[in-house]
């Protein structure tokens, strides 16, 4: 059984992943990579390990061969994924949470490219963020730091004083790496949460209240699945 995560935090902006984190778009995520598997000849089951919370240009050269065009890959993976939407919601929470934040307080930190950030978020009815750091505005992805530093450097936060949300491993090192503070959610897919070792279901177990100093205190209930 994993640890829960602490039950208050007193911090100055919310840093939320897209994919798995607000927007449930596991069965898309998973037919386009399997396709890619298929058409090289790959385990499929190796391909969706690596490919979530990664940039897809860092999930094809992992499995490049010579001859592979990588760029051509990454060109007809992001076209996939962005005309189908078949089945892409919202994490139970996600509208309610990010409609009570302040504007100035949350970013979204996300994997995808802006067109497909943008699309999925427009998709579920998401609110579309002033600071929005995708795929194509850093040198290295997730598990680096780079985004999640990004993003607390245009909110005008330390990333001491961020609280992240992230559901995929590499998200949840990226976090870490980058100095914040970091909830696993459950939703899209609770055995890669499990490996933040404090975690929640979904965000409907987040509740968020603005501070007289300016900062939030952010209350999560305790979680109720349970992994060994």
């Amino acid at each position: 059984m994993y640890p829960r995560p602490e039950t208050a935090h007193r911090v100055h902006a919310l840093l939320f992943d897209m994919d798995g984190t607000l927007v449930n778009s596991i069965a898309v995520v998973e037919r386009t990579w399997r396709r890619f598997a298929d058409r090289h000849r790959l385990d499929p089951q190796a391909v969706l390990a690596a490919c979530h919370g990664r940039r897809a240009a860092e999930t094809v050269a992992l499995f490049a061969s010579p001859r592979m065009d990588v760029d051509a890959e990454v060109r007809q993976l992001t076209a996939e994924e962005t005309a189908d939407v078949e089945g892409v919601v919202a994490i139970p929470g996600a509208r309610e949470l990010l409609a009570a934040l302040p504007a100035d307080r949350w970013a979204i930190v996300t994997s995808a490219s802006l067109g497909l950030a943008r699309r999925r978020l427009e998709v579920t009815g998401l609110i579309i963020p002033d600071v929005l750091v995708t795929a194509d505005d850093v040198t290295e992805g997730k598990p680096a730091p780079d985004g999640y530093l990004s993003a607390a450097r245009a909110l005008g936060v330390r990333p001491a004083n961020c609280l992240v949300f992230e559901d995929a491993p590499a998200g949840l090192q990226a976090g870490r790496n980058a100095g914040a503070s970091v909830v696993g959610v459950a939703g899209a897919h609770p055995a890669m949460a499990a490996a933040a070792g404090s975690w929640i279901d979904d965000l409907t177990a987040v509740d968020v209240k603005r501070q007289a100093d300016g900062s939030l205190l952010v209350s999560i209930a305790p979680g109720t699945r349970r992994y060994t």
